[in-house]
C-alpha cells in the first residue's frame, strides 16, 4: 500500500512538472520587471559577497548556478526569506548558494539513509517498510535544516563584531569632527581607517550613496536595514536629525559610542557568567560519575549478598 502511493505521488510530480514545461503559465509584464529588479539586486548582492570573500568566490560558482533555478523558483512564489537574507548578507553568502548548500544536504542524507538500509537488508538484518519511509522523509528535512542553523550562528557572531566596530567607528567620526571636518566627511574618512570586513561594508555603502546622491545616513540607514544591525540605524536617525549642528554630532556620537561599550562589556560579562556556569555543570558531572564508579563495586557486592 505504501509502496503504491509513493508511486503515485511520483507519477503525479511527473505529470505536473510535463505540465508546466508544455504549458508554461502566462508572464505579466509588471511581474517581469519585479523579477529583473530582484535579479539585479540579487547579482549586486553576490557581487559584494565574492569582493568580501575572493578565496571562497572560485568555490562558490557552481553552487550559484545550481541553486539559481531553486532561488528563481522561490522568487517566483512569492517567498521572501527576509531575516534569511539578512543573515546571508552579515556572512556574506549569496542566497542562491546556500539554497543549493541546503537542498545537497537534503540530498546527501537521503542517498546515505539509502545506503544504511541497503546494508542493512544485504546484512540479513530484517527492515519493516514504515521505518525507512519515515526515515527517508525526517533525515533529509533534519539535515536541510542543519545549513540554516549553521548560518544562524554565524550571523549572530558577525553582527556581535559589526557592532564593535561601529563603536569604534562612531569615536573616529567624533574625532574626525572635532578636527573641523563636515559630516560626510568625517564618516568617510573614518571608514577608510581599516579594511575590515565591517568597514569595508561602510565604506562601500558610504562610496555608492555618495555616487547615487543620496545622503551617507540615509547610506548607513539602509546598509543597517540590510543587515538588521539596530545601532547603523539608530546613527543614520541622529545624524539625519542634528547633521546641521556639527557640536550637537559630536557629542551624541561620543555618548552612543560609550553607551555601546558599556553594552558589549555587559554582554561579554554575561557571556564570561554562561561559559563558567557551563564549566561547573561539567564539573559536576565528573563528580557524579566518579562517584559512581567508586560506589557501583560496593553496591553491586551488597545486591549480590542479599
Amino acid at each position: 500500500m505504501t509502496g503504491a502511493l509513493l508511486g503515485g505521488a511520483l507519477v503525479g510530480l511527473g505529470a505536473l512538472a510535463l505540465v508546466f514545461v508544455l504549458a508554461p503559465p502566462a508572464r505579466r509584464p509588471a511581474g517581469a520587471l519585479a523579477r529583473l529588479d530582484h535579479e539585479r539586486v540579487q547579482e549586486r548582492a553576490r557581487r559584494d559577497a565574492f569582493a568580501g570573500d575572493p578565496a571562497g568566490a572560485a568555490g562558490s560558482h557552481w553552487l550559484h548556478e545550481l541553486g539559481r533555478p531553486f532561488v528563481g523558483a522561490l522568487s517566483s512564489s512569492g517567498i521572501e526569506l527576509g531575516s534569511l537574507r539578512s543573515d546571508l548578507a552579515v556572512v556574506g553568502r549569496p542566497l542562491d548558494v546556500h539554497v543549493a548548500a541546503t537542498v545537497l544536504a537534503a540530498v546527501g542524507a537521503f542517498l546515505a539513509e539509502l545506503l544504511v538500509m541497503a546494508v542493512l537488508v544485504l546484512a540479513g538484518i530484517g527492515v519493516g517498510v514504515n521505518v525507512p519511509v519515515l526515515l527517508a522523509i525526517v533525515v533529509p528535512l533534519v539535515a536541510a535544516v542543519v545549513p540554516t542553523i549553521m548560518l544562524r550562528s554565524q550571523a549572530r557572531a558577525r553582527r556581535r563584531d559589526f557592532r564593535h566596530v561601529v563603536g569604534s567607528f562612531l569615536d573616529l567620526v567624533a574625532m574626525s569632527l572635532a578636527g573641523g571636518r563636515g559630516v560626510p566627511e568625517a564618516l568617510q574618512s573614518a571608514s577608510e581607517i581599516s579594511d575590515s570586513w565591517a568597514m569595508v561594508r561602510i565604506r562601500n555603502a558610504l562610496g555608492a550613496a555618495r555616487l547615487r546622491g543620496q545622503t551617507p545616513w540615509s547610506a548607513l540607514g539602509g546598509l543597517g536595514e540590510e543587515l538588521r544591525i539596530d545601532e547603523l540605524r539608530d546613527l543614520a536617525s541622529a545624524l539625519a536629525l542634528v547633521a546641521e549642528d556639527g557640536a550637537r554630532v559630536r557629542e551624541s556620537l561620543s555618548a552612543r559610542a560609550g553607551s555601546m561599550r558599556r553594552r558589549e562589556l555587559a554582554d561579554s560579562e554575561g557571556r564570561a557568567g554562561e561559559s563558567s556556569q557551563s564549566m561547573l555543570v561539567a564539573q559536576l558531572l565528573l563528580c557524579v560519575g566518579f562517584l559512581i564508579f567508586l560506589v557501583y563495586p560496593a553496591i553491586k557486592t551488597v545486591i549480590g549478598d542479599v
